[in-house]
């Protein structure tokens, strides 16, 4: 379902807040179907607040919109949302770290161990990687982006995602071993 928020009329040249859009309500619904679920899934996983998200996404289709950025295709315009998303969570945690220059302390509560215990699996592995290595392994791995497509959602070069997705692979594997999970070793 579309929110309320981003629900356009049925005209070809709306305008928003003085920006055209060239986008129909029609043609917005196919790219929202398609596009939603993953990016929302992608924000959730590089931020880990749902409410967050849900705002950034909403931001996210809205300023695709005011851009009147039409694409080559959809895939075109599905990495141009991601880009957009990726560009939004970056000013988000730069202000955030503006905000506050404090470093919270660990939380050496009695039973946290267990708590920390019971969440090693990929995704507690996954939320203490950097931003930008979250970004780029579900990018490559969740939603099968290739290389160039990485480059263009993220504003690196395409030349440096092969090297870089490896040293993120690296980091997630240290994480895990940490956690205590390790590759099965074939017996023969």
């Amino acid at each position: 379902m579309i929110p309320m928020a981003l629900s356009l009329p049925r005209t070809r040249a709306t305008h928003m807040q003085g920006q055209a859009l060239t986008m129909d309500e029609t043609a917005f619904r196919h790219l929202y179907q398609r596009t939603a679920r993953p990016l929302r899934a992608y924000l959730i996983r590089s931020c880990g607040d749902l409410a967050l998200a849900d705002d950034l996404l909403q931001e996210t289709y809205l300023r695709m919109l005011r851009s009147s950025f039409e694409g080559e295709n959809d895939d075109h315009r599905k990495y141009y949302l991601y880009r957009i998303a990726t560009n939004l969570l970056r000013d988000h945690f730069r202000r955030r770290r503006l905000e506050s220059d404090v470093v919270p302390e660990r939380d050496e509560s009695p039973g946290h161990d267990e708590a920390v215990h019971l969440r090693s699996d990929v995704g507690g592995a996954m939320a203490e990687l950097a931003l930008h290595d979250r970004q780029m392994l579900w990018l490559a791995y969740v939603e099968g982006a290739s290389h160039q497509e990485i480059a263009r959602a993220l504003g690196l070069r395409a030349a440096s995602i092969r090297s870089m997705l490896f040293r993120a692979r690296q980091r997630l594997a240290k994480q895990l071993q940490a956690r205590g999970l390790r590759p099965e070793v074939e017996v023969s």
